[in-house]
């Protein structure tokens, strides 16, 4: 493991002591030279050398996220709990279809593979 730089082991020592939003009072010159990308700004008080410290976030990436895979289930209105069970894990009821969409991860977890229809 390489070893940390003084800088590191500064900022880790500090107390964050304001988390300002872009835009607001104290941000302005960031805001210039970071624009869009800055996400907030801390104000840290260094103890030892008994000073202040200027952090900023920065946004370095933006991607969408990856949609969550679903697979369509059938329940009986009969089953009254799975149906609870169901919606607690986030599934949904379609009354067009007279199915439930679930993530598949869900699905995995409560056991319910062999309810998945197929096509829906």
């Amino acid at each position: 493991m390489p070893a940390s730089s003084p800088r590191e082991n500064r900022a880790a020592e500090t107390a964050a002591i304001k988390r300002l939003k872009p835009g607001a009072p104290g941000t302005k010159r960031l805001v210039e030279r970071f624009g869009d990308a800055l996400l907030c700004v801390r104000y840290r008080h260094d103890p030892l050398r008994n000073c202040c410290l200027t952090t900023v976030e920065p946004i370095i990436e933006e991607r969408p996220e990856k949609p969550e895979k679903t697979a369509w289930i059938r329940i009986a209105y009969s089953e009254t709990e799975l149906r609870l069970r169901v919606k607690e894990a986030g599934g949904t009821w379609h009354p067009d279809r007279k199915l439930w969409l679930v993530p598949l991860k869900k699905i995995k977890a409560l056991k319910l593979e062999t309810r998945m229809v197929r096509d829906a």
